[in-house]
């Protein structure tokens, strides 16, 4: 293909052809034109980067530039896709978005363990809760090993939806997105909840406020979201190393304590030791703790779903991630739960203090500098551990609707390279959960995990199907298709034992809402290939479809400038023009017809007056319009609208109300267009 030629415009100035930059080429008999508007609006910033000026992009109206102002204030300036690279994230950064989840489940996991053993005694749940921590991080290690071979296979991204679509098939693939949609979900509200509870531990007075203080995290993280990857990554950093040092602090110097036969006395309230037996001890009783603490493992997904948010090499760091992400959070777990073992801690029922607090406070003592400390930074990371979800959830709905499974408004990314769809309905969903469950972590932890260990089942099933089919070119395939079957059949282990021993606690929800959330998936897609096939060209169409002038009709509410203007505007589009007024005064219809014939009008301009006996603008009018379309069904009607423009926002609430709702009314109907006629005053 040659060179494409450069024309200038005939219908621009000098000026303006070489700041919109009109490029283009012959194809056949027609002219293609390339028009970049903002190509030569950029400007070298402090940091040599190519930065777009948005000058070309300013709003000129009043009411615009005041939704700007807002909207630059909070989200920021707008970000041209050609710095998308610089958008990306390191390894410090990526730790603190990526594995906030996972690490902040420490916070957390321990005290979920000894809530349901504690059920069969104090005894029972001193003697069991580090077993069950052990074998849970065992699962954690085998699931880390096994998404390295799932990043190295899959450089660009591959959470289990593209792993398991890929080598299982669309169903298999669309079963992963489900649980994993759901997960994030409530992942952003137990984290929420959490992080209030540890606030709560240290101010019981914001307790009762734990729902709207819940609500009011999601709406901070959705905006610090829409700014951006990088900038979220950088506000959320800080609270995650914060919290890793402070708690490891912490273990650090109970150990020591242990170590040196000094560990303090810890009595609890008497009204939370429960010295008789609730239930009895069984494998049961034993799986739903290991249930409960499996809630751990959430996130370890997120890392491989986020490798294109990495800088380069991606898939390095994001394995490098996911290492830091596992050996932290095992530490902690380990030591959270050895630690209140020795102790003797009880965790509160009214979930007022967390066992986290308790054990702080125990060494350090309560209301000190370093317990409050411990509390906030735990609260901060918790709250912010939402913001993997935030990461995640967006992006997975992206990919969903680039396959056209999700609304396509998914797919968009807005001024800040952000999802911005994804991330609005993620904050209203997780919203939604927390005052439905009144911000109770153990409430809404029944409804956990049970989604993750799907997806983690269905993608390591995946990855042996992958190293299967390069059996022939991969070296060492078989060692790596064993590794991916030892993490698909330990997490569909714990995927039965969860589902089995939450089902009646609240499981059943997720378990019945992943099947319809399947189902809705099927159904976006063959929608769209239902349009897409209805809409697709005939090849051996090569002109425009042939269509009779249409009829024009132009609303007139009265006889003002505005009104001419929209009367001049029909006028020049088609010869046929008809004037309709809607009236239920007969006196004030006439008083129309007097003015009308005062009007100079040229050509077959004509004015209809509809009489309304029961007050009402739109029936009579589209009662009309149908008439008009039996008489002639193969001409479209056009109805044109005079809008007054107001000069400031508030003043939109007193006019174009009417305009508003038949435009809405008008939309459904077929045959149907209706223009808009702004007038500004």
């Amino acid at each position: 293909m040659s060179e494409p030629e450069t024309k200038p415009s005939k219908t621009t100035s000098p000026d303006l052809q070489e700041r919109h930059a009109l490029r283009g080429r012959r194809h056949g008999d027609r002219y293609v034109r390339i028009v970049r508007p903002f190509e030569r609006d950029f400007e070298r910033r402090d940091a040599g980067h190519l930065v777009a000026t948005e000058q070309v992009l300013a709003p000129t109206t009043a009411p615009g530039r005041f939704v700007d102002g807002i909207r630059r204030l909070l989200f920021g300036a707008r970000i041209p896709t050609s710095l998308e690279l610089q958008e990306r994230i390191g390894k410090a950064k990526g730790l603190a978005v990526f594995a906030s989840d996972n690490i902040s489940s420490s916070a957390y996991a321990t005290e979920e363990i000894m809530r349901v053993l504690l059920l069969a005694g104090l005894g029972t749940m001193a003697a069991l809760t580090l077993p069950i921590t052990l074998a849970i991080i065992v699962v954690l290690a085998v699931v880390v090993v096994s998404y390295q071979q799932t990043i190295r296979a899959y450089p660009n991204g591959g959470g289990s939806y593209i792993v398991a679509s890929d080598n299982l098939g669309p169903f298999p693939g669309l079963t992963a997105a489900a649980a994993l949609l759901t997960d994030y979900v409530l992942t952003v509200a137990v984290s929420i909840a959490a992080g209030v509870a540890a606030l709560t531990s240290i101010l019981p007075q914001l307790f009762d406020m734990r729902v709207a203080l819940g609500v009011a995290f999601v709406v901070l993280l959705a905006i610090g979201n829409l700014r951006g990857i990088r900038e979220s990554a950088t506000i959320f950093a800080l609270p995650t190393y914060v919290y890793l040092v402070a708690i490891f602090g912490l273990l650090a110097y109970g150990l020591f304590r242990f170590a040196t036969a000094t560990l303090p006395h810890y009595v609890a309230p008497p009204e939370w030791s429960l010295q008789e037996t609730i239930e009895p001890l069984g494998l049961l009783l034993v799986l739903r703790a290991f249930a409960s603490g499996s809630v751990a493992l959430t996130g370890v997904e997120a890392v491989s779903n986020g490798v294109p948010a990495f800088k380069r090499p991606e898939p390095r760091n994001a394995q490098v991630v996911l290492i830091l992400m596992g050996s932290f959070f095992g530490a902690i777990f380990l030591g959270m739960s050895f630690l209140a073992g020795q102790l003797g801690i009880v965790p509160d029922p009214s979930e007022q203090e967390t066992v986290v607090s308790q054990l702080t406070r125990t060494f350090v003592g309560n209301g000190t500098p370093y317990h409050y400390l411990v509390q906030i930074s735990t609260a901060l990371l918790l709250v912010l551990a939402a913001n993997t979800a935030f990461a995640d959830f967006p992006r997975l709905g992206s990919i969903l609707a680039r396959d056209r499974f999700a609304p396509h408004y998914f797919h968009f990314r807005g001024d800040r390279l952000a999802f911005t769809t994804g991330i609005v309905v993620l904050a209203l969903l997780s919203t939604l959960l927390i005052v439905a469950f009144s911000g109770s972590v153990t409430n809404l932890i029944p409804l956990y995990t049970v989604g993750v260990f799907v997806a983690f089942t269905l993608s390591q099933a995946g990855m042996v199907r992958h190293w299967w089919k390069l059996r022939g070119t991969e070296r060492g395939w078989r060692w790596r298709a064993a590794l991916n079957g030892l993490g698909a059949a330990a997490t569909a282990i714990v995927a039965l034992v969860v589902g089995a021993a939450k089902f009646a606690l609240g499981a059943w929800m997720v378990l019945v809402l992943i099947p319809a959330l399947i189902g809705l998936l099927w159904a976006i897609n063959h929608h769209y290939r239902s349009v897409e096939d209805a809409l697709a060209l005939d090849n051996r169409q090569t002109a425009l479809p042939r269509r009779a002038s249409p009829r024009v009709l132009v609303l007139l509410a009265r006889l003002d400038r505005a009104s001419l203007e929209a009367l001049a505007y029909a006028r020049s589009i088609a010869p046929l023009v008809t004037a309709v007024h809607v009236t239920d005064d007969p006196a004030e219809g006439d008083r129309m017809r007097s003015r009308w014939r005062s009007l100079e009008v040229d050509g077959d301009t004509d004015l209809v007056i509809l009489e309304s006996p029961y007050r009402a603008l739109i029936p009579p009018l589209v009662a009309y319009i149908d008439a008009l379309q039996k008489q002639e069904p193969q001409r479209s009607i056009t109805v044109v609208l005079s809008e007054f423009v107001p000069r400031r926002p508030w003043e939109y609430l007193l006019h174009n109300q009417a305009a508003l709702r038949l435009k809405l009314r008008l939309f459904f109907r077929p045959n149907t267009v209706v223009i808009d006629v702004p007038y500004h005053v």
